[in-house]
């Protein structure tokens, strides 16, 4: 079948006739080919990283190209990929937590969060008029009425799923192949798993 384009890969609502949509597919490889990006769910917090490349020595790197930011007092998300894409993702979360907070008076759930802002980014695969984002996040929040930590990664198909640790960008290979050597599945007082999430 059709290994390359070859007139499917014109818009995001098409597939090709072996069941790929080479739009979405782009987006992916724009990821693999930015800085890399991972997050550790740990006992009591998320760690979240990211490796920021400079394209050139007069940047003034503190001020340039952020890609971690803050959606709400118990919400971050780390972005890699194309930074504006990532940042209109960043948008939308802001604006999800701060709508759901107006409404029901609570800080929105890390994986209610997660499931609107990975149907946000879905909704650019569907329409032929829109591209999807060439960015992937890492979502981390801390849950109040559950009382734990999570971290959710949203790839550019509008996939979302948590985990204990992920990675993604250029250096998501070695990051994952670094995270599977730590004890990274966190066991409670009584010895048993808190299920949740796999290996990134």
């Amino acid at each position: 079948m059709a290994s390359s384009g070859s007139g499917y890969d014109l818009s995001s609502s098409t597939f090709s006739p072996d069941g790929r949509i080479f739009q979405v597919e782009y987006a992916a490889k724009a990821v693999e080919n930015a800085g890399t990006a991972l997050g550790l769910r740990c006992r009591d917090g998320v760690v979240l990283c990211v490796e920021k490349p400079l394209p050139s020595r007069m940047l003034v790197a503190r001020n340039t190209g952020r890609r971690v930011h803050t959606v709400d007092e118990h919400a971050g998300v780390a972005i890699t990929g194309f930074v504006s894409d990532g940042r209109q993702i960043v948008n939308r979360a802001r604006d999800e937590a701060s709508s759901y907070d107006e409404t029901y008076g609570i800080k929105i759930p890390p994986h209610v969060l997660a499931s609107r802002l990975s149907s946000y980014v879905h909704y650019f695969t569907l329409h032929g008029a829109l591209r999807p984002f060439g960015a992937s996040c890492l979502v981390a929040a801390y849950d109040p009425s559950a009382k734990k930590h999570s971290l959710h990664m949203i790839e550019p198909s509008g996939v979302s799923y948590e985990y204990f640790g992920a990675a993604a960008g250029r250096g998501r290979q070695p990051a994952r192949t670094e995270m599977e050597k730590l004890a990274i599945n966190p066991k409670t007082a009584g010895g048993g798993g808190d299920g949740g999430g796999g290996e990134g």
